[in-house]
């Protein structure tokens, strides 16, 4: 059993049942519409949301406990989620397949962060939209959640080098202060990003 398996693997939604505040903020000011994809969506707080906004949301996680509650969560909120169980490690990404991609705090080693980064640039339609909040390198010494390893953390070359090519609609680094769950709480230092491929 991976660690978020046993992570997910009990009644109590970790990072709670609330969307990301970012996500929740910028989401309205998007024009998107049609197939939206939330990679390491953990328990469904962020494709709940998604789909609470008429989109068509399919989620992507590496715990099948996780996707578990992603789906008893949709079904409490009266939306519905597609659920798949996906190992960004393997994934392979079709071209031009989603309006939108989101990641909120999907952290991986290194070698497979940029596979999924350059994946998701590929996976984007045209006009179409990557939205992330993650915990960037800075985050180490604070004690508000994320991961302890710096190769699991982001860096903002990481974004403006990869969507070079694309409109950046919305770009920060910096604190922000997170309350989700049990495991996302205080001051914390993220990188935003939100990209429109020309």
């Amino acid at each position: 059993m991976n660690v978020w398996n046993e992570r997910y693997g009990n009644e109590n939604y970790v990072y709670g049942t609330a969307p990301n505040v970012f996500l929740k903020g910028i989401q309205p000011l998007l024009p998107v519409s049609g197939k939206v994809l939330s990679i390491a969506e953990g328990e469904g707080r962020n494709a709940v949301f998604l789909a609470e906004q008429g989109l068509d949301v399919v989620a992507w996680d590496f715990a099948e406990s996780g996707l578990d509650k992603v789906n008893k969560l949709a079904k409490n909120q009266g939306v519905q989620v597609h659920t798949e169980l996906v190992d960004l490690a393997d994934v392979t990404w079709e071209e031009n397949q989603w309006d939108e991609v989101v990641c909120v705090f999907g952290h991986f080693p290194g070698e497979i962060r940029r596979k999924t980064l350059k994946g998701v640039k590929q996976a984007v339609k045209p006009g179409g939209y990557f939205v992330a909040e993650v915990y960037s390198g800075y985050q180490l010494p604070y004690q508000s959640g994320g991961p302890k390893e710096l190769d699991f953390l982001y860096q903002p070359e990481e974004f403006l080098s990869e969507f070079s090519d694309w409109r950046i609609v919305h770009f920060f680094l910096g604190e922000v202060v997170r309350n989700e769950g049990d495991l996302h709480n205080g001051l914390s230092h993220v990188i935003q990003f939100v990209g429109q491929k020309l």
